[in-house]
C-alpha cells in the first residue's frame, strides 16, 4: 500500500480522484493529516497555484503529497475565468453566482468553447513533477443536471450533448480533465 496525500478539503475532488484510484493507494485529504492552512493561491498560472499548495503541505508532513489547480477557459472570454476560476464572482465562493456571470459575460458570442484544465504538481523529498489534463467543450445556454459541481452544469465536453452535471460521476470520471491528469500521476506513483 502507498500512502499520498491530496491537498484539499473539497469533498467532491476527493472522491473524484478515490474513485479513481487503484486498490494499493490510499489518498488522504489534508485534514485527514491534520493540515488545515487555507494556503493562498497567489499564482499568475494553475501550475504556480498547484506548487503553492503542493509545496506547504509537504512541509508540514514530509510525505508524498499532490495539489491541483483546475479552471475554465472560456475562448470568447480570452480563457477567463481560469485561475480566477472558483473566485469569478468574488469572494467567498459561489458556484451559482459564478455560472451567472459567465453566461452573462458570454451573451450576444456565437463561439462558446472552452476547455476544463486541471494541472497537478506532485511533491516528493527529491522531485517536483507537474501533469496537465484537459477536457474540450463547450458553454451551454443555461444550466442543465443536478449533479457535480462548480461549472458542470454549464459544460458540454466534446462528442457529447450532455452537461457534466446530467452525467452519473462514473460518466464524469471517465472523461473528466482531473481523470486524465491522475491518471498521468499514477505513471509515477509506483516510483515514490
Amino acid at each position: 500500500m502507498k500512502t499520498i496525500v491530496f491537498a484539499s478539503a473539497n469533498v467532491h475532488k476527493l472522491e473524484e480522484i478515490r474513485a479513481m484510484l487503484p486498490e494499493f493507494i490510499t489518498l488522504m485529504s489534508s485534514a485527514e493529516v491534520g493540515f488545515h492552512e487555507d494556503v493562498e493561491e497567489t499564482g499568475d498560472t494553475f501550475e504556480e497555484n498547484a506548487e503553492l499548495k503542493a509545496e506547504a503541505l509537504y512541509n508540514f508532513t514530509g510525505k508524498p503529497c499532490f495539489a491541483d489547480d483546475s479552471g475554465l477557459e472560456v475562448k470568447a472570454l480570452k480563457k477567463q475565468p481560469g485561475v480566477k476560476s472558483a473566485r469569478y464572482a468574488g469572494e467567498p465562493v459561489n458556484h451559482q453566482k459564478n455560472t451567472e456571470l459567465l453566461l452573462k459575460n458570454l451573451e450576444g458570442k456565437s463561439d462558446r468553447s472552452a476547455r476544463f484544465v486541471t494541472l497537478i504538481c506532485l511533491k516528493t523529498a527529491d522531485k517536483t513533477l507537474f501533469f496537465e489534463g484537459e477536457v474540450k467543450g463547450s458553454i451551454a445556454e443555461a444550466p442543465r443536471g443536478d449533479k457535480g459541481f462548480g461549472y458542470d452544469p454549464i459544460f458540454i465536453p466534446e462528442g457529447h450533448t450532455r452537461t457534466f452535471a446530467e452525467m452519473s460521476a462514473e460518466e464524469k470520471n471517465a472523461i473528466s480533465h482531473r481523470k486524465n491528469a491522475v491518471a498521468k500521476l499514477l505513471d509515477f506513483v509506483p516510483y515514490i
